[in-house]
């Protein structure tokens, strides 16, 4: 019983720093475009090497 003493205060305290995480996250808009960032990955959107008689100019 004696060590319920100290899990209970410190269950407490992590919960709080997980929740302060998480709405930290919402203000700072980490949540805010799923879907573009999901599909961000699968687009190649790198620019085309120029052609070589391009690049000596």
């Amino acid at each position: 019983m004696k060590s319920l003493l100290y899990l209970i205060p410190a269950m407490l305290f992590l919960g709080g720093l997980g929740l302060a995480g998480f709405l930290w996250a919402l203000k700072s808009g980490q949540y805010d475009d799923m879907e573009g960032n999901a599909s961000r990955i699968l687009f190649d959107d790198d620019d085309k090497p120029l052609p070589p008689e391009e690049k000596e100019k």
